[in-house]
């Protein structure tokens, strides 16, 4: 967990999944009904707040890299 950034890293969502493909993380996610959205490379980007209970919504600001001009 990294306490520096409000997302699930590679190895966290591994660990909470189970699962390495990006497509069965994917799968997994939307069967435990946990929000996720997904980036453009095709992976799931998971907010720590989702798994705490708090509120979901992306840090104010916060847009993903594939939108930067």
């Amino acid at each position: 967990m990294s306490d520096s950034s409000p997302f699930l890293d590679d190895a966290d969502l591994k660990r909470l999944t189970g699962r390495c493909q990006k497509s069965r993380q994917i799968e997994w996610l939307r069967s435990a009904g946990i929000p996720f959205r997904i980036n453009a490379t095709g992976h799931a980007v998971v907010l720590w707040s989702a798994l705490q209970g708090k509120d979901v919504r992306a840090p104010e600001g916060w847009q993903p890299r594939a939108l930067e001009a």
